[in-house]
């Protein structure tokens, strides 16, 4: 194992840029949960020289990730993302970054759907819920050498 570690969910960083721009990426503070999902498309058939077994073959891939966080009135990140509750079409497309332990990264150009842009008991802060859908195949950047330390 020599080098394998293992690292907390909170050192996964996410960024988006603001007004849908990628010179503006920013975090998006007090995220408290994500769930990354990767949905392959699958072809399956049964061709006569296989006897009836079964043949497949993998023709898409979609990427998508679900948050949930806490409201945080005054944060860039968390305002943009919040504020597109409101909006749709091409109003909620945005560069969006998911930064790995490791230093890898995967970047893509998303729709946000906001699902709860507030709420929960009297006593709890503020919610924020939202789903980034990538759209299209997603740029992913292997870590370089050292970084994740």
């Amino acid at each position: 194992m020599g080098d394998a570690k293992v690292y907390p969910v909170n050192n996964n960083k996410f960024k988006v840029g603001l007004n849908g721009l990628k010179d503006t990426m920013t975090m998006i503070a007090n995220l408290t949960n994500f769930a990354p999902s990767i949905e392959g498309g699958v072809e399956e058939w049964n061709a006569m020289e296989h006897e009836g077994w079964g043949d497949a073959m993998m023709t898409s891939k979609k990427l998508s990730f679900s948050f949930q966080g806490k409201r945080t009135y005054g944060d860039p990140g968390n305002d943009y993302v919040a504020g597109l509750a409101w909006k749709s079409g091409n109003d909620v497309v945005a560069p969006f970054e998911w930064e790995m332990p490791s230093g890898a990264k995967v970047t893509c150009n998303s729709i946000i759907n906001v699902t709860t842009p507030a709420g929960g008991d009297s006593t709890a802060a503020d919610a924020l819920e939202f789903e980034v859908k990538c759209k299209g195949k997603p740029t992913f950047t292997a870590a370089s050498a050292g970084s994740g330390e």
